[in-house]
């Protein structure tokens, strides 16, 4: 355990933190996966347009600008932070191309819109 901490309280218990640092080990892949994502939806900007993308299943920049009031420049740079972070995709048709969230984030991202969703009418009641 070179360089690592040993906890010093009394009852520290071994066993806990040894099966603890397994399961963080064993699911090493998952966590910089799922903290790339957070880390990508963790802009408002960013957020916002997954949430549009979930509620319209696709949609273009050009939409994206009207809907937020910012310059397709400004969109389509945090439309491109999220491809390559691979948590959207994007279709051409013609000159336009469509943008929609990644069918395989759904799962992780829809209790957060959940949560925006109840806020807002939490807002709208008060």
């Amino acid at each position: 355990m070179e360089g690592k901490s040993i906890c010093i309280r009394e009852k520290a218990n071994p066993i806990q933190i040894s099966d603890c640092r397994e399961k963080v080990t064993a699911n090493e892949s998952a966590f910089v996966e799922l903290s790339g994502i957070l880390s990508l939806a963790g802009n408002d900007v960013r957020l916002k347009i997954l949430y549009l993308l979930e509620e319209e299943k696709e949609l273009c920049p050009c939409d994206l600008s009207d809907i937020l009031g910012m310059t397709i420049p400004a969109i389509s740079q945090h439309l491109r932070k999220m491809k390559d972070g691979n948590i959207i995709e994007s279709r051409k048709t013609g000159q336009t191309i469509f943008y929609s969230l990644k069918v395989e984030h759904l799962k992780l991202l829809r209790p957060f819109f959940k949560i925006i969703d109840q806020m807002n009418l939490k807002t709208e009641t008060a």
